[in-house]
């Protein structure tokens, strides 16, 4: 089954967003999600086998620019986890198909996402589901 959360699953969403961002801080992603789940223009599903949450979507809708698309509003994967035992059985497909299904409501005409550049399971993840790459970039930043 697949939900979209609320703010009584904040905790759910916290604890499984530490094991995807694990240098995190379980407090700060509580409060962040929380400011998520009040966002119109965010949305988090949840992916239960029985009463056990085992993924999480993260999806919005940016209106700024996004790397490759050539519309606005474009929706966002800002986020995607499945825990480990659960994985290559099409639930993350699943959560995405639901992100997709709420950013064309929104009125997106595109979807994007970004990974990491050296995280091969998240460029393999995007490909087989429909990804096309945009671009590689690097990113800089001195102190003034």
């Amino acid at each position: 089954m697949v939900k979209k959360a609320n703010k009584n699953d904040n905790e759910t969403i916290a604890n499984l967003a530490l094991l995807l961002w694990p240098n995190h801080n379980l407090k700060d992603l509580e409060q962040e999600f929380l400011e998520i789940l009040e966002d119109k223009k965010s949305v988090i599903f949840l992916k239960y086998m029985g009463i056990e949450a085992i993924g999480f979507a993260y999806v919005s809708l940016r209106n700024d620019y996004v790397e490759g698309s050539s519309s606005s509003p474009v929706g966002y994967l800002e986020g995607i986890f499945i825990k480990e035992e659960f994985r290559k059985r099409g639930f993350a497909k699943e959560l995405l198909e639901f992100c997709e299904k709420w950013a064309k409501k929104q009125g997106a005409k595109e979807f994007a996402s970004d990974c990491e550049l050296e995280n091969q399971k998240s460029l393999s993840f995007h490909k087989a589901l429909g990804f096309s790459e945009a671009n590689r970039i690097v990113c800089f930043i001195k102190k003034l």
